[in-house]
């Protein structure tokens, strides 16, 4: 098989292709490593190449939905029994794990060929994809800019050819930013959904899941019926599955009441780009039969915001704490910024985090408001266009007042300091419509249906309520049909 005859399918046409005999999983295999070989090192999109692993496994008789298809996991959770998982720090790259995660148990049971895991940030906790320890991804479409993040690794692998569609997660957005920065489809399914075992019943307080970001919404669709194809004895909670497959619910499209909003829910700057994605959308949804108008859910967005980083910040300095007691690791193991986030989560009183977390709930019901009078929220994924690599950055006198009170034991000290605040405010400026999706555990996806004059991807933001994974799965395939992307190749 060519490239160009694998690039032209998605992973449910090629799994239909192995399953009529035209294509052998050893073939599709050979295609996807050498793509790899072709655009990763421009890219650095996989870090733990698994090249022996897949081919036996390609020998093998497989069976199931997307039995032959090639694969890959993200580098955060996605745990492959015999391997490590980096996470994107230099303590856990050579750690491997005993048993494989639970979602990639489904992955395999559906007879997917998994060949390589990809770049993430350190524990997942930026926007963007550049780990010291493993060095940034690129974005296929601009060579210059993040493919976002946390997922960056596998959005970037996925707009470049390599794979139809590549596991990913997501917490605070790391589904739907990298999503909207490459041009592609990803659904956050909401909370408890997807299993998280075998080692926890949820992440995050459910805040985040496992998925993946695809080139087709019914890639998305089908491997949302593979996640969920059972229940989790493990799971905090069992989940009412629909009377259908995902993968039918989303060819029943309906009329749908949808309030669209484009204003950052932080008060921070939105790019005029940005603004007109959503207004190109809700055209584009009016053309299409629904009723679209102007709605926001009355939340106080900032103080989410808030609430969102002392989840975030305290569940880093649990991480950093139980990597250094697990593997002996210094200091030196970890990013500065991580440490910097951590120092803020230590600082934070337990009284404290249980009223941040306690607004989660008020949060929830005020967004289920919102849906009693709309089925959809609009909004614009990213504030603007993929940011430039190293745009981000903590700045440099703040990395130097740091390292100073690093030494000194003092580094809480920094946190809530004005250019603390500053500079998480500065990262988060890029992505502040995210997290809403995530602390109320409601379904959000970003569907890739602008680009900017010069060419860049530039996604749009639906957050469905409870349940309302089907809704959007039948938007997102009506959008498709009316203004498809999957043949939008970057030129690499």
């Amino acid at each position: 098989m060519r490239y160009t005859e694998y690039r032209a399918h998605d992973a449910v046409g090629l799994a239909e292709l192995v399953a009529r005999r035209e294509v052998s999983p050893d073939e599709l295999l050979d295609v996807a490593i050498s793509r790899a070989e072709t655009v990763d090192g421009r890219l650095n999109a996989i870090v733990r190449p698994m090249h022996e692993i897949a081919r036996a496994r390609a020998k093998e008789s497989l069976s199931g939905p997307f039995a032959g298809v090639p694969f890959l996991i993200k580098d955060l959770s996605q745990d492959y029994a015999g391997l490590p998982t980096g996470s994107g720090n230099r303590a856990l790259r050579h750690h491997p794990v005993e048993r494989h995660s639970e979602v990639v148990d489904r992955w395999l049971g559906a007879g997917l060929v998994i060949f390589g895991k990809t770049n993430t940030p350190e524990f997942g906790a930026k926007g963007v994809t550049e780990p010291e320890a493993n060095g940034p991804t690129r974005n296929p479409w601009d060579l210059g800019r993040t493919p976002g993040g946390s997922s960056g690794g596998s959005a970037a692998a996925v707009a470049a050819g390599i794979v139809p569609v590549a596991g990913a997660n997501d917490g605070g957005g790391s589904i739907r930013i990298p999503a909207a920065c490459c041009g592609l489809f990803g659904l956050k399914p909401g909370r408890g959904l997807v299993p998280a075992g075998p080692t926890v019943a949820e992440h995050l307080h459910g805040a985040a899941t496992d998925g993946v970001v695809s080139r087709s919404v019914r890639d998305s669709a089908a491997m949302l019926d593979v996640l969920t194809s059972r229940a989790d004895p493990a799971g905090p909670f069992q989940h009412a599955r629909p009377e259908l497959p995902y993968a039918e619910l989303a060819r029943r499209p309906r009329k749908l009441r949808i309030g669209f909003a484009t204003r950052s829910p932080i008060d921070t700057e939105v790019d005029p780009q940005a603004v007109a994605a959503v207004e190109d959308a809700a055209e584009l949804l009016r053309h299409l039969g629904h009723d679209v108008e102007p709605a926001e859910p009355e939340i106080d967005q900032r103080q989410l915001a808030l609430d969102f980083l002392a989840m975030w910040t305290t569940q880093l300095a649990h991480t950093v704490d139980e990597i250094r007691r697990a593997t002996g690791a210094g200091p030196e193991a970890f990013e500065l910024d991580t440490h910097l986030l951590a120092a803020a989560g230590r600082t934070l009183k337990a009284p404290a985090y249980y009223a941040a977390h306690d607004r989660w709930n008020a949060y929830s019901r005020q967004l289920a408001a919102f849906h009693s009078r709309y089925d959809l929220l609009l909004t614009p994924t990213l504030a603007r266009p993929a940011v430039r690599i190293g745009e981000l950055d903590t700045p440099k006198p703040v990395r130097a007042v740091a390292r100073v009170l690093m030494r000194l034991g003092l580094l809480g000290a920094l946190a809530g300091t004005k250019a603390w605040e500053s500079a998480v405010i500065t990262n988060l400026a890029a992505t502040p419509y995210t997290q809403l999706a995530n602390i109320t555990g409601r379904p959000a996806m970003s569907v890739p249906t602008y680009r900017t004059p010069d060419g860049l991807p530039l996604g749009v933001q639906f957050v469905g309520p409870l349940g309302g994974e089907g809704m959007l799965l039948a938007l997102a395939a009506r959008i498709e049909a009316e203004r498809p992307w999957a043949h939008l190749e970057p030129a690499l």
